[in-house]
């Protein structure tokens, strides 16, 4: 059967090799160039009708084109031009070439080309390279580089996978055992036989194989490679996993986060928009859709300028409806998103434990030192306070009240200023008086801080909602059910209602009851908005979150679109936030808390009550999984971002309930 083209870029109709030479030549002659007529003829022509062109020019000039691009371009814009010129083998290998030559080595650069081509692209690689440096690129590629990296790196040089179509199914259930064996089952990892498997049998085998190793492990291959492999090779494995899985969606994420936050990583956008435009670049807009808030088109957009925009758009193809149907690549990838993340049993894991040989008098002495007389000893408050945990800091508080007869809380507030006493006493409070406290905050003076009390609701259980409720109504007289409703209205009043009973069903998914459950999602999707969100908020804010992730990979089946993009489609305002919120905890909640924590402190300023909220009731729940995701999806440590964003003893104290560098 053969592959409908997924590409952007086709040949182009009434196409004249000579006619557009004569174009390009006319663009460049004289003073200046004409870059509007060079991008609206090699932007617009296939790769093979563009190697046409340049023969043309040759012949008809005697000029070499692309050394003509080079001395009239410059910029961003020459290096996209004089790429798009260059045969696809030979535009990989003048990038792998660049990535060693020189000082240091652009590994992430080796790692995208030979982890994501096919067995031909590697032997059209391998030839283009020799014929164009006059070396074998595999000497020069293990003289550049040392390890199991280098050894996985070889492996995938040979272009000898295993066909796409070939699965052994005896050997299924044989590789998955051997991967748990080599890894999660032993001391230390068997690095040989990752690389055996993962860079020999054929990407159809090891779909199977990962679901398999899940069924084992009760873990993704990613989450076992991340915790057993380390530095470049971790990243080159997850890489080749990630390709196995879908390559479009693994060009997704490298888009992403190429253009992500400050600065534009231009070598890596030029790279992926050309060597994609004529394979899979409508699935990888498609993948960019269901995993981001925005298209790739909207993202090239706002990160890029002039003709230099202008190309990549062109390469883009087009902008999406955020809520069309998928194409079925990205259809499937929805589908196996959900069932990845109903199977997946997630280990969660706090940063603050219990201190071993701990003594409450002798912690409540050294605190009320450290307040006593002229000035504070800041660094002893921080180093006793952020190495105990919750239940060990309530202790603390009763000594120190039985000690000497003062309130640490009061003195505390007294010693301590700004950030840094919110933060120490939103550690000394109990879970639900934080909670309660945070809750509060959201919805006093002028306004309301809808996000807040979004996050709070959705990523607590109904025993923390309970225990809130209570510690609220003690704390203010008055019930927090009541306080929502005098502050909030309309449908998101009802959906903050409905989560503060703290009422979820608990257990497992019913498969049946799933399937009827997303049918009636997807005819919900035909009424108008207010019927749609009564009967969105009746499902999502009742359902037990196992269920939902059924629920929401069943939506997949039935309407071929994504609960997410719905949502953020037809839903607006504070009910699309609660609404998004539910489905993204329900399918990665240190996902979402680790996508809060980057808004927290991205761009100017820091919100700095949600970064002290986050950091301290997830300290001791999932706060190291939240570290994880922060470094997978933003490709910068969390502790990092901590760094550079805060100061002072405010910074040391987070970077404690931190608990280290990824």
């Amino acid at each position: 059967m053969v592959k409908q083209f997924r590409g952007t870029v086709t040949d182009f109709a009434d196409f004249d090799a000579s006619a557009d030479a004569e174009t390009l030549y006319n663009a460049m002659k004289g003073i200046g160039s004409d870059k509007e007529a060079i991008l609206d003829v090699i932007a617009a022509r296939s790769n093979a009708q563009r190697q046409e062109i340049a023969a043309a020019y040759k012949s008809l000039y005697g000029q070499d084109l692309i050394g003509d691009l080079k001395y009239e371009l410059t910029g961003k814009f020459e290096r996209l031009i004089v790429s798009l010129m260059r045969a696809p083998a030979f535009h990989d290998a003048k990038e792998i070439k660049d990535a060693i030559k020189g000082l240091g080595t652009n590994e992430k650069c080796l790692i995208e080309i030979l982890a994501s081509r096919n067995n031909e692209q590697i032997l059209a690689l391998r030839d283009a390279y020799k014929e164009a440096y006059g070396r074998d690129i595999e000497a020069d590629v293990i003289a550049d580089t040392s390890g199991h990296f280098k050894k996985m790196l070889v492996v995938l040089l040979q272009g000898t996978r295993e066909g796409n179509t070939v699965v052994n199914a005896d050997l299924v259930e044989e590789d998955a055992q051997e991967l748990y064996a080599a890894g999660e089952a032993k001391w230390g990892t068997d690095e040989a036989t990752f690389i055996m498997i993962l860079g020999n049998r054929s990407i159809a085998h090891l779909q199977m194989v990962f679901d398999e190793y899940q069924k084992i492990a009760e873990k993704s291959i990613e989450d076992s490679i991340k915790s057993e492999l380390s530095g470049d090779f971790e990243r080159l494995m997850l890489a080749v996993v990630q390709c196995i899985r879908s390559v479009p969606m693994f060009f997704a994420k490298r888009l992403y986060v190429a253009m992500k936050g400050l600065g534009t990583a231009d070598n890596t956008l030029i790279r992926i928009m050309i060597s994609r435009s004529e394979i899979d670049m409508l699935d990888i807009r498609e993948c960019f859709r269901l995993q981001y808030e925005k298209s790739l088109h909207n993202m090239i957009k706002d990160d890029t300028s002039g003709d230099y925009k202008r190309t990549l758009l062109n390469l883009c193809g087009g902008d999406d409806d955020l809520a069309g149907e998928f194409f079925p690549e990205a259809a499937q990838i929805a589908y196996k998103m959900w069932e990845v993340s109903a199977m997946t049993k997630v280990q969660l894991r706090g940063t603050i434990y219990a201190s071993s040989g701990f003594n409450p008098s002798s912690d409540a002495k050294a605190l009320r030192k450290a307040m006593k007389g002229f000035g504070t000893d800041e660094d002893t408050i921080i180093d006793i306070i952020t190495h105990r945990s919750n239940a060990q800091r309530q202790e603390i508080r009763k000594v120190f009240k039985s000690s000497f007869g003062r309130d640490l809380m009061a003195d505390l507030k007294s010693e301590l200023s700004k950030n840094l006493c919110r933060l120490i006493l939103g550690m000394m409070m109990t879970p639900a008086e934080f909670d309660a406290k945070m809750m509060k905050k959201a919805m006093e003076g002028a306004g309301t801080d809808e996000h807040a009390l979004i996050e709070i609701l959705v990523t607590r259980s109904n025993e923390e909602i309970k225990a809130m409720c209570a510690s609220f109504e003690e704390a203010h007289k008055k019930s927090l059910e009541a306080a929502i409703t005098s502050e909030t209205s309309g449908h998101f009043c009802r959906i903050l209602v409905s989560m503060v009973q703290g009422a979820r069903e608990e257990g497992p998914a019913d498969i049946g009851r799933a399937t009827e459950d997303a049918q009636e999602l997807g005819d919900a999707c035909n009424d108008d908005s207010s019927a749609m969100e009564t009967r969105f908020m009746s499902m999502l804010c009742t359902r037990s979150f196992p269920h939902l992730r059924r629920v929401f990979q069943e939506f997949v089946r039935c309407t071929n679109k994504d609960i997410e993009q719905i949502i953020k489609k037809e839903m607006s305002g504070d009910v699309r936030n609660a609404m998004y919120a539910i489905v993204r905890s329900v399918k990665n909640q240190p996902s979402y808390l680790a996508d809060r924590l980057y808004k927290a402190m991205k761009g100017l300023g820091t919100d700095d009550r949600a970064l002290i909220r986050i950091m301290v009731s997830r300290s001791e729940v999932d706060l190291f999984n939240i570290r994880k995701e922060f470094k997978d999806t933003h490709d910068v440590s969390l502790h990092d971002f901590i760094q550079s964003d805060t100061s002072g003893d405010y910074r040391k104290a987070l970077l404690v309930l931190c608990g280290g560098e990824d």
